[in-house]
């Protein structure tokens, strides 16, 4: 044996591992995050331009609202709405708003007097704006996001078409100073790169609620969101899934079309959230989890059994070239989906930010078993 004594058992299941996460992250790679990589969207001629109504579901949000509504109301485009659907805030979010609607017509508030016992966390307020939207195609963010330019609204509804009733934006995080925040930068880009991988190979399973955009036709095909009623997440992966199978998903990763949010405070917050996530995947098909779930377990897998075989077998001179060229190439392919959603500083030192997703896997996967509640 190379460095350590180790049974024989060990060493050839080390390889037979190492072989087939190998293979595994190579058909990812090429076939599914290429179409991202390689993708060149195609130029919209058609004239159509549907009316289209902005909601955002707000509580408790005076000061991202004075922040957001100017961005909203200078969008360019011919004929659009904003509702802001006020759930309950104990600030001065009404009087924000109404403060522009003295000098925006276009600009509508709605109130919530009363709660769902049907739809939990953003999917009654949703639901109520969707019921009182003047106009069929919606487009939906939330309140601590900024448009990322007066022409976000134009290229999302420009996305639809009679065969594409569902577009899926991007949702980027501001990007400041510290390592955290590379982190979790990595983190959305790399969620971004997934479903939008995904939806390029006909298999849509998300999308973001910060930058998402439906027509009432394909909610009112699917009941809306009354298949996941009884979970409080949902309204951008389960009702994604649904949708799914009543029209053709369209992505559009133009950096003018993206919406960022700030990120998480504390490593704390990201770990509650990514375990929110996982418990709402828990309601996803057996097919798109172990589809979903084939490529992080795959990468944990490379990086474990490669470490073992460095260290147990004499014949790693064929491991460590195998991993190097898997991981250039992931750092050229993968990098490449990563510059088209505008982080070329992260795809810069990708391989760094591909072991620390790797290590990331299990401690997430800890994590989500506490289950954390759903708040708002």
């Amino acid at each position: 044996m190379w460095i350590l004594d180790a049974p024989n058992w060990l060493v050839t299941g080390s390889q037979i591992l190492f072989v087939t996460t190998f293979f595994i992250q190579f058909l990812f790679v090429t076939l599914l995050f290429g179409r991202l990589a390689f993708y060149k969207s195609k130029a919209n001629t058609s004239p159509f331009t549907p009316s289209v109504s902005i909601i955002v579901a707000a509580r408790n949000e005076q000061e991202n609202l004075s922040v957001l509504l100017p961005m909203l109301l200078k969008q360019s485009y011919p004929t659009f709405e904003i509702i802001i659907v006020n759930n309950h805030s104990q600030d001065e979010s009404k009087q924000v708003v109404e403060k522009f609607q003295s000098s925006h017509t276009n600009l509508r508030l709605i109130e919530l007097n009363d709660y769902s016992a049907q739809l939990h966390g953003k999917k009654y307020p949703l639901s109520v704006g969707i019921e009182q939207a003047q106009y069929d195609h919606f487009l939906f963010t939330d309140a601590d996001c900024r448009p990322a330019s007066t022409d976000w609204l134009r290229l999302m509804a420009s996305s639809f078409s009679d065969s594409h009733e569902l577009v899926l934006g991007f949702g980027p995080l501001f990007k400041e100073k510290g390592f955290l925040n590379r982190c979790f930068r990595f983190d959305a880009t790399w969620i971004g790169m997934n479903y939008f991988s995904f939806a390029l190979a006909n298999i849509p399973y998300m999308g973001v609620g910060r930058n998402i955009a439906y027509s009432r036709k394909v909610y009112n095909s699917v009941n809306g969101f009354n298949a996941h009623s009884h979970i409080s997440s949902g309204d951008d992966d389960l009702f994604v899934q649904d949708a799914a199978n009543k029209t053709q998903a369209k992505i559009q990763i133009h950096p003018n079309s993206f919406c960022p949010s700030g990120a998480q405070k504390s490593l704390k917050d990201w770990l509650h959230q990514k375990a929110r996530h996982y418990t709402t995947a828990g309601n996803y098909k057996v097919f798109k989890k172990a589809l979903l779930g084939i490529y992080p377990m795959s990468l944990f897998l490379l990086h474990v059994s490669f470490v073992i075989l460095s260290l147990l077998d004499e014949n790693w001179i064929f491991s460590c070239p195998a991993m190097v060229f898997i991981l250039l190439l992931k750092w050229w392919i993968q990098g490449k989906a990563m510059v088209k959603l505008d982080e070329k500083g992260l795809a810069l030192f990708f391989p760094f930010w591909d072991l620390m997703y790797a290590i990331s896997i299990p401690v997430v996967y800890v994590t989500q078993l506490r289950k954390p509640k759903n708040k708002w």
